[in-house]
């Protein structure tokens, strides 16, 4: 797997919708179900790409985070400004800050692979650590789908240099 690229980035607001899950019982699949027949109603999109964001609670310690560990999912998209937002939808500001991105190549099925290398090869590695900020995959052009092998998505983690 790649280096990540290190990024700081300004702040992105989305506009979406969003369910509370865990990975056992990961309702993604459902969620994008919902979303995507409504994602056209969304005004002052920047572009076509997907945003699949992961809201963690303050108090998770990524140590102590198992499948049972509640989150907030989020189907959404990029947009300008909030100003209209689609009826049973959400905006969500992901704060700017520094991100490292990383590549996933393939199916879905195989995420758990960047998420090993990016969890537990690469950030104990670092000289980063998490930052307490939500963590997101871009899915855009070469996103061909979650269960195409030639699929691409970028995944952004939010990083702050080990104290």
């Amino acid at each position: 797997m790649q280096q990540p690229q290190i990024l700081n980035t300004s702040p992105k607001y989305l506009i979406g919708i969003r369910t509370t899950t865990t990975l056992s019982a990961n309702n993604a699949v459902a969620l994008w179900a919902s979303f995507m027949p409504r994602r056209k109603e969304i005004a002052n999109r920047i572009e076509q790409a997907l945003y699949s964001v992961q809201v963690y609670p303050e108090s998770t310690s990524m140590d102590k985070f198992t499948p049972e560990t509640q989150f907030e999912k989020w189907a959404a998209v990029e947009v300008t400004e909030v100003d209209t937002i689609p009826e049973s939808m959400e905006t969500l500001e992901l704060a700017g800050g520094m991100y490292a991105v990383f590549l996933h190549k393939g199916p879905a099925s195989d995420f758990y692979k960047t998420a090993q290398y990016i969890y537990g090869t690469w950030l104990p590695n670092s000289e980063y650590q998490l930052d307490n900020r939500p963590q997101f995959e871009v899915m855009g052009e070469k996103y061909l789908g979650h269960a195409n092998p030639d699929s691409e998505e970028e995944v952004w983690v939010p990083i702050k240099l080990k104290i």
